[in-house]
């Protein structure tokens, strides 16, 4: 009889409830969020009222925007407790089929409000210049020139109505890989280096990829690979699928390209992405060279990509449970003053966070914050693993910025861009590192704290560039009629992975599957604000940790700002500009400093 330890994933309802989020300020239960879907659903039709309308005077226009707000307020509060319980157990029939409700319900939502930006733009030139200076209209006028930046792209009421009426079908690719990926795939048990079998899946592969064994961790790495083989046709047409729908909304509406579509909303320059791409390329001969001496004093013959997660020094691994987690992160984030910190220190040992995985529980972490909720983060937190307390001080400086955000700015100026969202979570985490050096008891510890920076700028900076890298290409490659196969997407990314990994590593054949399991992939474009986030963080951790109340003063204006300005004004009021290369070049420049640091520390 077999007495290995099997450590399995709960079950939600074996999770205690200290340890699940409290989603009571969205709705206190069920029924509550019927009755508001039903409220809802009944208020869509007053969209009429103002169709053809808006032309009539300021006053018109200024109530039909103040109904809309009204109405996206309700639903985005409706949207995130649906959700957040969907995201609970992918595989409750009662939650998704709400979030699917609330899905259906938010397309015919927008199809009856869809006529809203074709009147705007509509309007002349001369008349508009006489609304926008009416007092009505001051609290939209900025919602109202972000509009009209978009006349060249908006098309007639008509066919913006039946854009709208797509919303529920184009998200079809997504929802195909999240089942598949989250519920659907099962890939088995792998016994650790404790002798325990631990069940393989989205929220353990990385564990498993950081233990010191290296046969456990190749183990896990074929073994979760085999599923994404089995399936990876399935998973190749959803991911074809979704560009497809970039493309034919970028083409529909005018734009260049579907790289141009979705850079256009924040008003940033291609330069920006194109620039990012070629500055991180020129360095990638420092990444080689890293990769080497992780294999030197790893003492391998070769280093493979299950290699390159586990700490060189892994003996020095320090297990800290959730509220040694809290407690660490809240010390490193001191300079950001008081009211920051134990805002922050109470939702975390409250119920703002869902803390650990459970069957079916959506893989990964994210914050969910919304103007009338409490700025929720799902975690799939494990005590041993200790990029597990960098990635809960990274969800909550997004958490944290949507606190700062929503008291105070008006809803329609709260909800922050992807492309500074990045910054503030990226910020913590260059704090909570600068705090673990500064605290360093040795040289073998140091050692390990600048390992585990190399490795986080590796992911952060170099990983997320070549899946930009990648998501350019595919997109490319569609738009000029070429079949996304499987064996296209594939190689495209074999090659992608030689290129920033180097010649002299080695390559398992499976690893060409990576393209097809990143969820990111399916929010095209998004990826690359990860690196341009973490540049613009390195810069601006740098001015508080050096400077003084002003340096303080400016950056926690830029987490009150919302969307109150582009994002690019935005980081340049906080003292860093992302148009220029410097802020790359510089972030690079010191990671270059901490591989020459770590090669003579080891």
């Amino acid at each position: 009889m077999s007495t290995l330890k099997v450590q399995r994933i709960p079950t939600r309802e074996e999770v205690a409830l200290d340890d699940t989020w409290d989603l009571g300020r969205l709705y206190p239960d069920d029924e509550a969020w019927e009755r508001d879907m039903t409220l809802w659903e009944s208020r869509i039709p007053e969209f009429d009222q103002f169709r053809n309308h808006l032309c009539d005077g300021a006053e018109v226009l200024a109530a039909c925007l103040a109904f809309d707000l009204e109405l996206d307020r309700l639903s985005e509060r409706l949207a995130y407790y649906a959700l957040l319980k969907a995201t609970e157990d992918q595989g409750n029939a009662v939650y998704q089929g709400m979030n699917g409700r609330f899905t259906n319900l938010a397309t015919r939502a927008a199809e009856a409000a869809s006529f809203i930006r074709p009147e705007i733009t509509s309007i002349t030139d001369d008349r508009m210049a006489d609304f926008l200076d009416h007092e009505a209209l001051l609290p939209y006028r900025l919602v109202l020139e972000r509009i009209l930046r978009f006349k060249p792209y908006t098309l007639t009421g008509k066919e913006e109505r039946l854009l709208a009426m797509q919303g529920e079908m184009a998200q079809a690719s997504g929802k195909v890989f999240e089942q598949l990926h989250n519920v659907d795939l099962k890939f088995g048990l792998v016994e650790n280096e404790k002798g325990e079998q631990v069940e393989l899946g989205n929220a353990t592969f990385m564990q498993l990829l950081n233990s010191p064994q290296r046969e456990v961790r190749k183990t896990a790495f074929h073994q979760y690979y085999q599923q994404f083989e089995a399936h990876e046709n399935t998973l190749a047409a959803a991911f074809s699928g979704s560009i497809q729908k970039d493309v034919y909304y970028a083409r529909v509406r005018g734009y260049e390209s579907a790289l141009a579509a979705a850079l256009f909303p924040d008003n940033v320059p291609l330069a920006v992405y194109d620039n990012l791409i070629a500055t991180v390329r020129k360095q990638l001969p420092v990444v080689h060279r890293f990769y080497d001496l992780r294999r030197r004093k790893m003492k391998l013959d070769e280093i493979h990509q299950y290699d390159t997660y586990v700490p060189i020094l892994h003996d020095l691994e320090i297990g800290r449970d959730w509220d040694q987690a809290v407690e660490l992160t809240i010390a490193a984030l001191q300079p950001l003053g008081s009211e920051y910190c134990e805002v922050l220190q109470d939702g975390l040992l409250g119920r703002w966070c869902d803390r650990y995985p459970n069957v079916g529980k959506q893989a990964g972490a994210f914050s969910a914050g919304s103007y009338d909720g409490d700025p929720y983060i799902m975690m799939n937190y494990q005590p041993t693993v200790f990029n597990d307390v960098f990635t809960l001080a990274h969800e909550a400086g997004h958490s944290m910025h949507s606190f700062y955000s929503s008291r105070h700015q008006p809803f329609q100026y709260y909800q922050y861009k992807i492309f500074v969202a990045e910054v503030a979570s990226t910020f913590n985490e260059e704090l909570l590192s600068a705090h673990l050096l500064q605290n360093a008891q040795d040289e073998k510890q140091r050692a390990y704290l600048v390992n585990r920076a190399i490795d986080d700028m590796r992911g952060t900076i170099i990983r997320q560039t070549m899946f930009a890298e990648f998501e350019k290409i595919t997109h490319d490659m569609a738009e000029q009629g070429e079949p996304l196969t499987v064996q296209a997407l594939k190689e495209t990314y074999q090659k992608l992975l030689r290129d920033y990994f180097g010649p002299d590593f080695t390559y398992d054949e499976t690893l060409s599957l990576e393209c097809l399991r990143i969820p990111h992939f399916y929010r095209a474009f998004y990826v690359y604000k990860y690196a341009t986030g973490m540049s613009a963080a390195i810069a601006l951790s740098q001015r508080v940790l050096t400077g003084g109340e002003a340096e303080l003063r400016a950056y926690l204006k830029f987490l009150q700002g919302g969307c109150s300005q582009d994002p690019l004004d935005l980081l340049r009021g906080a003292g860093v500009d992302m148009e220029q290369p410097g802020p790359v070049e510089t972030a690079l420049h010191h990671f270059e400093e901490l591989v020459e640091e770590l090669d003579s520390l080891l």
